[in-house]
């Protein structure tokens, strides 16, 4: 919408999403908006940060799963270093895990991305206000599924599982003892309810635990 259309004082919003056509559709459409402006637009999750810093927005839209950062992190990020900022996490995979690690991660608001854009901008607006604005049905399954059985670093050796990673190299990774790597992959195999590693992983994925 041309400037001098918009509100005297537009809400001022980071887009952060990998899919090139996925954020030029959303910043087009947000920008309709009367009252809302995309000042930053970025591909990656460690660029959040130091767009933040330079255009100073009101409210980061995030996606989780970014190339060089995940959006999850990069909130905790901007927590720290841009406190003003309101965060809101809008991703196409709505797992109770994600919403508990995004919650404990400073964000205000959990969506996804199958949702209607007049009701992003409704939840922006929200957020804005001090709000905090969850998907129903997600919360639902948040509540139903528990909290993450997983330690952080059974987490960790988990993620290092991945791409046919030996138990030595995953030791030398996280620079831990192999015997120490295998208590701790065990461990998240039990609590996981699976018989290997990979299955462990998977199904630590499903639930957004890693």
């Amino acid at each position: 919408m041309p400037r001098e259309h918009r509100a005297a004082k537009s809400i001022r919003v980071l887009l952060a999403e990998d899919q090139g056509m996925m954020r030029g559709a959303l910043a087009l459409l947000l920008g309709m908006e009367p009252d809302i402006e995309v000042v930053a637009q970025v591909a990656a999750g460690d660029a959040i940060v130091d767009a933040a810093l330079v255009h100073r927005p009101d409210v980061a839209l995030l996606d989780i799963e970014l190339p060089g950062m995940s959006g999850l992190d990069a909130a905790a990020e901007l927590r720290d270093q841009a406190p003003d900022c309101r965060v809101l996490i809008l991703t196409t995979f709505g797992r109770p895990g994600y919403l508990r690690r995004a919650m404990e991660a400073g964000a205000a608001g959990f969506l996804v991305k199958d949702g209607p854009v007049e009701e992003l901008a409704v939840s922006i607006r929200r957020v804005l206000t001090g709000e905090t604005v969850i998907d129903p049905a997600l919360a639902a399954a948040a509540l139903s599924a528990g909290p993450n059985p997983l330690t952080a670093r059974e987490c960790d050796v988990l993620k290092a599982s991945t791409d046919g990673a030996t138990v030595a190299d995953i030791a030398g990774k996280l620079r831990l003892s192999e015997s120490t790597v295998r208590n701790y992959l065990s461990s998240a195999i039990g609590k996981t309810g699976t018989r290997n590693r990979m299955e462990a992983v998977r199904a630590a994925r499903q639930q957004g635990w890693l």
